[in-house]
């Protein structure tokens, strides 16, 4: 692994996420940036819900991508309740390997069966970053890998800044008042419908924004979507009747 590659991909991903306004975008982002570390599965918890990107009881947000089979095994059986790594997190204030929960004198064989279970569905190894929150709020960001290794240390770190970034990305989305995301587009998302407004093309607002075609069309495909357009004509026409845009 090129850790100064990563650390490219790393500061990619913090600016990706200014352009975002949707928790599962974000969660896509993370997963793609969790990739660099053969990491494919993720969990956003804690999982007291049966179903990905569903509120839980306290109405936050619950995602992650781990294999269908063991999400259901996970939730019907209640694993949330004696999952080790939730309660080694919420005593831990850094991110730690699922072996040091593991090989952890004070876990219980209950504990350790969920560990012994999740590997027979493909979850050998991972990290998990506690996050901590006012009010003694506890949540974390889990990754994990198919094989029976260990990430390096500065490896942990990256994945740690991407979880705090990701986790403090989606608690403003969840904070945010049901008026103010009722299009859900990003302040860069906005720019560029805007500037299509003006009958600018996706190189010449990229030229403006100092961003690539490619980033300019990702956004304006992301308009289209959010509001239900056929063609950038449509969506300019709809962004102008929320009140998204301004007449040019």
């Amino acid at each position: 692994m090129e850790l100064r590659r990563i650390a490219v991909e790393l500061d990619l991903f913090l600016k990706m996420t200014d352009d975002v306004a949707q928790s599962e975008q974000l969660f896509e982002l993370l997963s793609a940036f969790a990739l660099n570390f053969d990491c494919p599965w993720i969990a956003y918890g804690p999982l007291a819900s049966e179903r990905a990107f569903k509120p839980n009881r306290e109405g936050s947000v619950v995602m992650w991508n781990y294999p269908a089979e063991w999400q259901e095994r996970y939730s019907r059986m209640g694993y949330a309740k004696i999952d080790p790594l939730i309660k080694k997190g919420r005593k831990e204030a850094g991110p730690f390997r699922w072996s040091e929960v593991y090989t952890d004198e004070n876990i219980t064989e209950d504990g350790r069966r969920v560990l012994d279970e999740a590997a027979t569905f493909g979850l050998r190894s991972g990290v998990t970053v506690p996050l901590h929150g006012p009010g003694g709020s506890f949540r974390f960001v889990s990754f994990a890998q198919s094989l029976d290794c260990e990430l390096q240390n500065r490896a942990i770190t990256y994945l740690q800044m991407a979880a705090l970034r990701f986790h403090r990305m989606v608690t403003k989305f969840d904070t945010t008042t049901a008026s103010e995301r009722a299009h859900n587009l990003s302040p860069r998302e906005i720019e560029c419908i805007d500037l299509v407004s003006q009958g600018k093309s996706s190189w010449e607002i990229g030229t403006i924004l100092g961003r690539s075609r490619n980033t300019i069309d990702f956004h304006l495909k992301n308009v289209m979507r959010k509001l239900d357009a056929t063609s950038r004509t449509v969506a300019v026409v709809k962004a102008l009747n929320l009140g998204i845009i301004q007449p040019p």
